[in-house]
């Protein structure tokens, strides 16, 4: 499998997320029914922003990831002040390795 560390910046204030989040969540829900995401939150130092580690075939690219994302409502929406995807490599994970 390949990972991808999907983070999103944005406030902590953002009315945008809070109207948002329930169809994230849902579209979040539909990636986990797929047995793409590893795990996904919010972070909670206060400054807003979060964590999504999504799952895919091996050989999968970030054009990959991207394509898959870009459908996410923060993302369509225009919620996110910013958005990084990573490929990752989990050298020691608990993700049934």
């Amino acid at each position: 499998m390949t990972y991808f560390a999907v983070t999103y910046t944005y406030s902590p204030d953002s009315e945008e997320i809070v109207n948002l989040r329930p169809v994230h969540r849902e579209f979040i829900g539909s990636l986990k029914d797929k047995g793409q995401i590893v795990g996904s939150g919010p972070f909670t130092d206060g400054e807003g922003g979060a964590l999504i580690v999504i799952e895919l075939e091996d050989g999968s690219t970030i054009a990959d990831a991207e394509q898959i994302m870009n459908r996410d409502p923060f993302h369509t929406g225009g919620a996110l002040d910013g958005r990084t995807i990573r490929q990752w490599n989990p050298v020691i994970s608990t993700f049934g390795r």
